[in-house]
């Protein structure tokens, strides 16, 4: 179980401004500004949960892993993982947890992606059955094969994130934290990856704690979403809760044959007209998704309609407007 009880973190940071002149002169006076990363922050994850940290750039999301992870000792407050004080009992902790940052790297740069598992190993003293044994399951599922045997710089984003997904889980961590883990990753390595995520949460109950900014992997993974801004906890819940809190809203595209037909009073164009193709939006609480259908029948000859709800990149948009991020 995590539990992040009234945690507060804030860092000093010099400025100054741009030219030769005034970076002479930070050496002798500087100015510094406080950054309130985390402010009173708490919520708590039950073992087993997969969890949704979602937030705009600078909200605070990856100070709140780094104290997590114990790489950062917070201001004020108390966080617990699995009964220990992550930056009082690093040691310990460590290794009952797994780490992947999208944008960095733990896996040695020059050398197969084999010895750097081996390397892992060691650090972290796994057992060399257990080792093996999760090598292998690892690589079947991951499909990493003769990846194994190739240096690190040759392989593509979507290896590399595969194989820095399986080092992670070498030593069978009981708390998996995922910082942007499909960043730049086409839509077959992301489709693959989820699918491990979630095979994974259900057959080792592993705990898992997602920061993206992808909603899709929020959407595919995670049921329980908490949001932060400026530091603060703005909304702890559903996904479904979340949209919930959204006017609700229907988005229609039509195909027709012949000129554009005319909008029902009660609908918005959200595209102008091209190609025999036009997208509109209505609240159904106003006019239902029959009515509307039956309007453009009336008025064109309809080759084809799909009408979708909100989707979850919409709904997390209009939440940062409604917070005012």
């Amino acid at each position: 179980m995590i539990e992040f009880t009234d945690i507060s973190k804030t860092y000093r940071v010099a400025k100054r401004q741009a030219g030769m002149k005034h970076a002479v002169a930070s050496f002798f006076s500087r100015e510094y500004s406080e950054i309130h990363a985390l402010q009173n922050v708490s919520f708590s994850i039950d073992d087993g949960e997969m969890v949704g940290y979602i937030g705009p750039n600078g909200a605070g999301k990856s100070t709140t892993i780094k104290i997590m992870c114990g790489i950062l000792t917070p201001d004020a407050g108390t966080c617990v993982v699995n009964g220990r004080i992550p930056y009082r009992e690093r040691v310990r902790h460590v290794r009952e947890i797994g780490v992947v940052f999208g944008q960095r790297s733990q896996l040695w740069w020059d050398v197969p992606v084999m010895d750097s598992f081996d390397l892992i190993r060691d650090i972290y003293r796994v057992d060399e059955a257990l080792y093996r044994k999760n090598v292998a399951e690892l690589t079947e599922l991951l499909e990493l094969g003769e990846l194994l045997k190739t240096p690190v710089r040759t392989l593509s984003l979507g290896q590399r994130m595969r194989c820095e997904i399986a080092a992670s889980l070498l030593h069978d961590p009981k708390v998996l934290f995922l910082d942007e883990p499909t960043i730049g990753l086409d839509a077959v390595s992301k489709l693959a990856v989820r699918a491990f995520i979630r095979r994974l949460n259900e057959e080792k109950k592993t705990t898992v704690v997602l920061t993206t900014h992808d909603m899709q992997d929020i959407e595919a993974l995670t049921e329980r979403v908490l949001l932060i801004g400026r530091g603060s906890i703005l909304s702890d819940g559903r996904l479904e809760d979340l949209k919930k809190r959204i006017p609700e809203r229907k988005t229609m595209v039509i195909e027709y044959q012949g000129a554009p037909p005319a909008l029902h009073p009660k609908m918005t164009q959200a595209e102008h007209p091209s190609d025999g193709r036009m997208t509109v939006r209505f609240d159904p609480s106003r006019l239902s998704v029959s009515t509307a259908i039956a309007h453009f029948a009336a008025h064109t000859t309809l080759l084809d309609v799909s009408v979708s709800d909100i989707s979850t990149e919409e709904m997390v948009a209009k939440l940062y407007q409604e917070y005012r991020l």
